[in-house]
């Protein structure tokens, strides 16, 4: 099933069409990386997937139901962190918990503050006081915000941005353990793309408001993972002769009359299946692609998938 589905979302503003025929899917516990440049419309698209903003036109789907809004039961299986938390800095961690906790309903409201305490790695801050917390330690209590209504998808909108290298470590860390343990989807948008690609499952790639693509974890693995590259005397008869001769390799013809042989690191075989054919090799090398430059092509329209 699909915990998030927006089928043709539009959002204008001041007459700007901001999301354009937007189309989206979520698998049910996924880590779905959200990339986009910004000002790509992630944010947009969160908003209006967390009813923090009306849609022009399209729908969403959540769980396999049309979502109007948070007067549908389907509407409070969301929780976000969009933005800045809504802390309250003279209040420590548990009584601001406490303060959404009481304005949710949420039953048992202490236990439950405490439970999340616990689950974001806050429960030992005690009395201090939220605004004396690192930036680590709110982006911390900002998740426990948003899970406070044990929501079944999490929107998480940039929570690396400003984190020093212990607390993205830790943020992804936490990230990982509530989609494993606990079953939470989670949607995370992030312009730090090395650690994104620690812990998503798949990715949607955004560019001027539209769906550019969206990809497995193992597509883009294989897509940037170790490649050869090479130039022969004649181009056209050496991608003949491999696709002939090696079958399972995936081979695309570059600019410059570069072939690129994708998830391959075998040189010799190459090498040896041109040597047999008579078609010299001028260029050889194994290389691995950065996968910012190939978000970066996504975007810019250099990659079909």
């Amino acid at each position: 099933m699909l915990a998030l589905e927006t089928r043709k979302l539009c959002k204008d503003y001041g007459g700007r069409r901001v999301v354009d025929d937007f189309d989206m899917h979520v698998a049910e516990g996924a880590i779905y990386g959200f990339v986009g440049r910004n000002g790509a419309g992630k944010s947009t698209v969160m908003k209006m997937v967390d009813d923090l903003a009306t849609p022009t036109s399209g729908s969403i789907h959540l769980f396999g139901e049309e979502s109007r809004g948070r007067s549908m039961a389907c509407g409070s299986r969301v929780g976000s962190l969009i933005e800045s938390p809504g802390i309250l800095e003279n209040l420590n961690a548990f009584d601001n918990l406490m303060c959404k906790a009481l304005a949710l309903g949420i039953v048992n409201p202490k236990e439950r503050c405490r439970d999340m305490l616990r689950i974001v790695g806050l429960e030992g801050v005690g009395e201090k006081r939220a605004k004396k917390f690192s930036l680590g330690m709110k982006q911390r209590l900002g998740i426990a915000f948003a899970l406070l209504g044990s929501p079944d998808l999490l929107l998480l909108d940039e929570p690396f941005n400003g984190l020093d290298p212990e607390g993205t470590r830790e943020l992804r860390t936490l990230v990982s353990d509530i989609n494993r343990v606990n079953g939470v989807t989670v949607v995370i948008s992030s312009h730090v793309l090395d650690q994104l690609d620690r812990i998503a499952t798949c990715y949607g790639v955004i560019a001027d408001g539209r769906m550019v693509a969206e990809l497995s974890a193992e597509q883009v693995e294989a897509d940037c993972g170790d490649s050869l590259v090479l130039k022969a005397d004649s181009p056209e008869q050496a991608l003949v002769r491999l696709e002939a001769a090696c079958p399972d390799l995936a081979l695309v013809m570059e600019p410059g009359g570069y072939l690129r042989v994708r998830g391959c690191s075998d040189a010799e075989r190459i090498a040896l299946a041109l040597r047999d054919a008579n078609i010299a090799v001028i260029e050889l090398s194994v290389v691995k692609r950065d996968i910012e430059d190939y978000f970066v092509e996504l975007m810019e329209g250099g990659i079909h998938v």
